[in-house]
């Protein structure tokens, strides 16, 4: 079969699988997996010489490593310090000395049972926060430390990449070269990386051509990978530091808008090549055993996070959620595995075995997460699903969503005016609460439609979103949008970022909670230093009237965190200008940096 051909064949195996599996709510990664299970000589035999192609797209998990190390802000994992190098390094240890001693208990080798235990302590990184995302749970407490340990296992497949040719046999490693070369390759791309990357994407920039800059990028990862290669490292190692070395630089955003299409495609087939090398014939002839496998490691993952939640002081439900969600084999299983076949330290036969598990694994976690959260969630969190109210529409021009202190300010207004409006809340603590008053409200979910449709909205006039979680009021906003166009929609924002997210969907009126309180209380402040009443209404209105004007101009660019960080410095010089007085004082900001709280907000 011609290259030509199996190109084709390879993409559209993965064009046909990954939707069709998506529309079941499985992982991407499934779809390409299963993709090459279809393809490969277990069942069509379209293609008869995975190796062959496997080896070709592993450069899609070097692209990925070298986007990983662009990420990998020194300032970013500082923060994150304490959640990464704890919370991961204590699963990828337990984890890999439970599975390590279950595989010499069951007849592995020892330096075979700790590479097998290191390669299945592994979670997949892109299933895993797909699934997050797709349940709003990504900002969630086991959302956020999830996170941190995928990134600390991402981080961890580099030294073991690296550590991994040293423990294969003599024969193996005859032919790689000494130390001293590759702790030299890995000065040598690092010292370049520092005083020579910067230096020429600088000249490659200024000759203004994207095509241009697209093969320096390939360049620089190619050439890193390649020097790391010679010196008997990986691939992936190089990749990995040349990101690194350029996450600070002012290019990082470009870097990895070049490498992503590349990166994404190549990856896939990665997967696709990885299912077409996958025995099937295990799972077919011997079901028990893998599906006992991947049970059992499911098992053990899930019990070593959850205890490890516990004792970081997350709750009993986030610690089973955190559990839950992890509890799978990764996608960097695949590589360290085939790697370790080609090191000698694991035979084919076991190496095929641990990456069926793993795939299994990957399959089963969505209906893991599904089953926690319909039958034990109601049962082991204390009391079961309460159904949302019956809503009898009452005609009301008014339809406010989230009755918290925001919420309750605005329809205590309209009450006022004898206007009535429909209230509806989704914490039912706060329902039974406010009832207790003597209030109207309905609970159910505004972002579900038929709630919606039974409170009026078909009829209403205005939509007042106050709901307070910002993932739940992007929800409700996208729902009303696409069904109700009709309803002028008033918002309330958390902060900058929550507002540019209202905007996206279309939201046109979305006033942030706390900025008139401040302006009011800086009101005050004012005059109490002394200053005129009004003086001080002149400034409150004068900074009002330059925040909304930049809030604009920041909307433009929200994307681009380099380009908020410009204007917001830009915005604080001429707010100094328009504060200067006829003696020549200057109101300055004393920190020097506008909006600092609402900055970390912005992701």
């Amino acid at each position: 079969m011609s290259l030509l051909s199996q190109s084709v064949v390879l993409l559209a195996s993965a064009v046909v699988a990954v939707p069709l599996l998506k529309r079941f709510g499985l992982a991407s990664v499934l779809g390409f997996l299963a993709a090459g299970v279809a393809i490969g000589p277990g069942a069509l035999g379209l293609v008869d010489n995975p190796e062959a192609i496997l080896h070709v797209t592993e450069f899609g998990v070097v692209l990925l490593l070298f986007i990983i190390g662009l990420e990998l802000q020194p300032s970013r994992l500082w923060v994150l310090r304490r959640a990464v190098f704890g919370l991961g390094g204590a699963q990828v240890l337990l984890t890999t000395a439970v599975l390590a001693l279950a595989g010499w208990a069951l007849g592995l080798p020892p330096v075979a049972a700790g590479v097998a235990g290191v390669a299945l302590s592994l979670s997949s990184t892109a299933f895993v926060l797909q699934m997050l995302a797709e349940k709003k749970e990504l900002t969630s407490r086991h959302g956020r430390d999830g996170f941190a340990v995928l990134l600390f296992q991402d981080l961890a497949v580099i030294p073991l990449l690296a550590v991994l040719p040293l423990l294969s046999p003599d024969a193996a490693a005859a032919s790689r070269p000494p130390a001293w070369v590759s702790i030299g390759a890995v000065a040598a791309v690092v010292l370049g990386g520092r005083f020579v990357l910067r230096a020429l994407l600088r000249r490659v920039a200024r000759a203004d051509s994207h095509e241009l800059f697209v093969m320096a990028t390939l360049l620089i990862v190619m050439a890193t990978a390649w020097a790391m290669e010679a010196a008997g490292l990986s691939l992936s190692l190089g990749a990995f530091l040349a990101g690194v070395l350029l996450a600070d630089s002012e290019y990082r955003h470009e870097l990895e808008a070049n490498i992503e299409p590349f990166k994404g495609v190549l990856l896939g087939l990665f997967f696709v090549a990885v299912g077409m090398a996958a025995n099937l014939g295990l799972l077919l002839h011997r079901p028990l055993l893998v599906l006992g496998l991947a049970l059992g490691l499911m098992a053990v993952k899930a019990v070593v996070l959850y205890a490890i939640g516990r004792l970081a002081g997350l709750g009993d439900p986030a610690s089973r959620r955190f559990g839950a969600y992890l509890s799978q084999g990764g996608e960097f299983a695949f590589v360290l595995l085939a790697l370790a076949v080609t090191l000698q330290l694991l035979d084919t036969p076991t190496a095929e075995l641990l990456a069926m598990t793993v795939t299994v694994s990957m399959a089963l976690t969505p209906l893991l997460v599904g089953a926690h959260q319909r039958w034990l969630v109601p049962r082991l969190e204390g009391r079961a699903a309460r159904e949302f109210d019956r809503i009898e529409p009452d005609g009301h021009r008014v339809l406010i969503a989230g009755f918290g202190r925001f919420g309750q300010i605005v329809a205590r207004v309209l009450r006022m005016r004898r206007i009535p409006a429909t209230v509806l809340e989704a914490n039912f603590e706060q329902v039974d609460f406010v009832r207790r008053f003597g209030n109207r409200i309905h609970y159910g979910d505004a972002s579900r439609l038929d709630l919606l449709r039974a409170a009026g909205a078909g009829q209403a006039e205005v939509f007042v979103l106050a709901i307070d979680d910002v993932e739940a009021s992007l929800r409700t906003a996208e729902t009303v949008r696409q069904h109700f166009p009709h309803l002028k929609i008033y918002a309330r924002a958390r902060n900058r970022f929550h507002y540019y997210r209202l905007r996206d969907l279309g939201v046109e009126v979305a006033t942030r909670e706390t900025f008139a309180a401040s302006l009011e209380m800086a009101g005050a402040v004012l005059q109490g230093l002394g200053l005129s009443s009004v003086g001080a209404a002149d400034a409150t209105s004068t900074f009002r009237r330059h925040d909304e004007a930049l809030l604009e101009r920041q909307y433009a660019v929200h994307h681009d965190e380099t380009a908020l960080i410009q204007t917001s410095v830009e915005a604080a010089r001429e707010l100094e200008g328009l504060f200067e007085s006829d003696e020549g004082q200057k109101a300055v900001d004393p920190t020097g940096l506008p909006d600092i709280e609402e900055m970390q907000n912005w992701g």
